[in-house]
């Protein structure tokens, strides 16, 4: 069975966040993987599917994204590469919400 992890980036959160230096670090991380792959004025959503372990994804893959994705399924991608997940192991189901700035 494939769990499913809610993450949420929007302008609001991204400020709330950066108040804790680990939030901060991912926070920064959202912003430069938007800033990288697509463009930070445009929202999407993308759906990955990963593997869990030992507090981090791995083995990712996009699910859904946008058509054309316009950069954001490699900023999940990116993303997807910091996001801290916990004790959850096994594959889940990432969705990413990026709000537009």
């Amino acid at each position: 069975m494939t769990r499913t992890i809610n993450i949420l980036a929007s302008a609001a959160t991204v400020l709330v966040m950066s108040t804790s230096a680990f939030a901060g670090g991912l926070s920064d991380q959202f912003i430069s993987c938007v800033s990288k792959f697509a463009d930070p004025k445009v929202g999407a959503s993308v759906m990955l599917e990963c593997t869990a372990a030992d507090g981090k994804l791995s083995a990712c893959k996009v699910l859904e994204a946008p058509t054309p994705a316009n950069g954001f399924d490699k900023a999940a991608m990116c993303v997807a590469e910091v996001l801290p997940i916990g004790s959850k192991t096994g594959p889940i189901k990432v969705p990413l919400k990026f709000n537009p700035t």
